[in-house]
């Protein structure tokens, strides 16, 4: 295969190895279909779309469909913190499934009942994993493929760098994406080019117009450096990356006592994950569509370094696909001459 024709786009049913990955609050019907009309893949994040951007969930899915009639996938969080979330993602799953997503990106927990519902109807699950260990529990459920989250990943980074990631699980007989720092054109090269089947690429599609994030989170990425990106436990509990910022500073970055001790038990990290999710949901929704102000979290990875100016979704991924297409063609010549 062509680094334009992978087991990810035979997968997904798509032309470009990129997957415009789904953002809690920044993932609005606009970006998901304007990525997967320009031949990628656009996720749809159910809590953005319904909580955020004021969607019912089928609703929703035929906006998008309105916009776009390419593939769509649809990012399932797994984590098991109550009962009354984890039926509302099998509500989810299941209209997804009867509107036609046949690509799902799961996280956060034992993706097994997912795997279930997809392959009764002849779709992939593709799972977000940070090492080893959870790529092997993943497996174990019948997943389709990986999606290797590195450290310089925005969202819930992982520790390992790309090239540990590729490494350590290129054995494993399943098409690996690389997520994480993937901000031009010569980055999502190199993915390839080091054997991951695909990208999946979040925070340069927040730079876009067709992101309805606010215009100061969006210039706040265009401004950042790859030094300005930190991890914080204050979000979720887990670290995720944000643009460091004076009042991050001032509180830390680090969870309290009491919620630490809470996180390393293993009921009690759950009630303390869904505390977190309570009191960071309605943070990042804010921080995302209003001015920024002092004391918000803007999440970004360390691609910010790659992000020189809001532009088009569709300008992005043509710009990344046809700079492949060169790559190859300079390599072609390269070993034939």
């Amino acid at each position: 295969m062509s680094y334009l024709e992978t087991q990810l786009t035979e997968d997904a049913g798509i032309n470009i190895p990129l997957i415009c990955g789904a953002m809690y609050p920044c993932s609005n019907p606009e970006l998901v279909a304007a990525a997967s009309a320009a031949g990628g893949l656009g996720i749809v994040q159910p809590l953005s779309l319904v909580y955020v951007h004021g969607y019912d969930f089928r609703a929703g899915l035929h906006k998008i469909r309105r916009l776009t009639d390419r593939p769509i996938g649809l990012n399932v969080i797994v984590e098991q913190s109550s009962k009354v979330y984890l039926d509302r993602m099998k509500a989810y799953v299941d209209i997804a499934i009867e509107e036609g997503v046949r690509f799902f990106v799961t996280s956060l927990g034992k993706p097994h009942w997912v795997v279930k519902r997809a392959h009764a109807v002849g779709g992939k699950v593709y799972h977000d994993v940070t090492e080893r260990k959870w790529a092997l529990k993943s497996l174990e459920a019948n997943v389709d493929g990986l999606i290797a989250v590195n450290s310089r990943a925005g969202g819930h980074a992982g520790e390992k760098t790309a090239c540990q990631l590729i490494d350590e699980l290129g054995d494993l007989d399943v098409p690996i994406v690389s997520a994480g720092g993937i901000g031009g054109e010569n980055d999502f090269i190199e993915a390839l080019r080091l054997g991951f089947a695909g990208v999946q690429m979040g925070t340069r599609f927040i730079a876009t117009t067709e992101c309805n994030a606010h215009q100061d989170y969006k210039q706040a990425i265009v401004n950042a450096q790859e030094n300005d990106i930190v991890l914080t436990e204050r979000i979720s509990g887990v670290p995720v990356a944000v643009i460091r910022t004076p009042y991050l500073e001032q509180v830390g970055t680090k969870a309290g006592p009491i919620a630490r001790w809470m996180l390393r038990g293993r009921r009690t990290k759950h009630w303390m994950r869904g505390i977190y999710s309570l009191q960071s949901l309605w943070k990042l929704k804010r921080s995302s569509l209003r001015r920024f102000s002092s004391k918000d979290f803007l999440q970004a990875g360390k691609s910010v370094a790659g992000v020189q100016a809001i532009e088009s979704t569709g300008d992005i991924i043509s710009r990344f696909a046809e700079a492949a297409r060169q790559s190859e063609i300079q390599l072609s010549v390269a070993t034939t001459g």
